[in-house]
């Protein structure tokens, strides 16, 4: 909360301290980043004590994340990342990550690929990886930001506009299953499609003749199109 003139208080972005703190993940959350860390660093020993490192939790793929608490924590986490953001980085509302995000499964997705570069980045011994989340990362998430959801929801949320269409797609599943199937059957069988056999070749067209070859003749070589002594 920010203390107006009147002596009210109005929402936004406190005016110290000059720079707020990125958000830490919860302690279950932070564990999972510590499975992590040990699966890509620690001994063989340790990795085999975590079990299938394939079922590890990966915090910047929410689908990834099912235990329940992790869970709950990352949602936490993400709200948090996402205010941290409007407020730290955000200065043009056309870039405002809007209210109603986790309706939009592309910035759910896109936001914790973010939160989880900053926090790698936050970690480092060094600038680099924060250099980069400055230059690339966070104006390339933003330009998706203003391009995919445009104003739409700067009022209210508003539907998906492609629902009719992503409807559409789902009644021809079974088209397309129809599809992959002759596709396999036709590779089980090797048979070539009359239409797909290749034609003959043109004898007009280079791609069918031989490539030609330098001629030696009498200790010289000859370019057999020109008649040129190369040497």
């Amino acid at each position: 909360m920010t203390t107006a003139r009147n002596g009210h208080h109005t929402p936004g972005r406190a005016p110290l301290p000059l720079a707020l703190p990125f958000p830490k993940p919860g302690p279950a959350l932070a564990n999972a980043y510590r499975e992590l860390e040990i699966a890509a660093h620690g001994t063989e020993k340790q990795r085999k004590e975590l079990g299938d490192l394939n079922a590890l939790a990966r915090p910047w793929d929410p689908a990834t994340v099912t235990h329940p608490q992790q869970r709950a924590q990352l949602w936490d986490w993400l709200e948090a990342v996402t205010g941290w953001v409007n407020t730290e980085h955000v200065w043009d509302s056309s870039h405002m990550i809007p209210p109603c995000w986790p309706q939009h499964p592309h910035l759910v997705h896109d936001i914790a690929v973010l939160a989880d570069l900053r926090h790698q980045a936050g970690t480092a011994f060094t600038s680099d990886a924060l250099e980069d989340w400055h230059r690339y990362a966070l104006p390339a998430f933003l330009d998706r930001v203003r391009h995919r959801t445009r104003s739409a929801c700067e009022d209210h949320h508003r539907d998906w506009p492609a629902r009719a269409a992503n409807a559409r797609y789902t009644t021809h599943q079974a088209t397309r299953g129809a599809l992959y199937r002759q596709d396999l059957d036709h590779t089980r069988t090797g048979q070539s499609h009359p239409a797909a056999a290749a034609p003959p070749a043109d004898p007009a067209d280079d791609r069918t003749r031989p490539i030609p070859r330098l001629h030696l003749i009498d200790g010289h070589t000859i370019d057999p199109h020109t008649g040129e002594i190369l040497n």
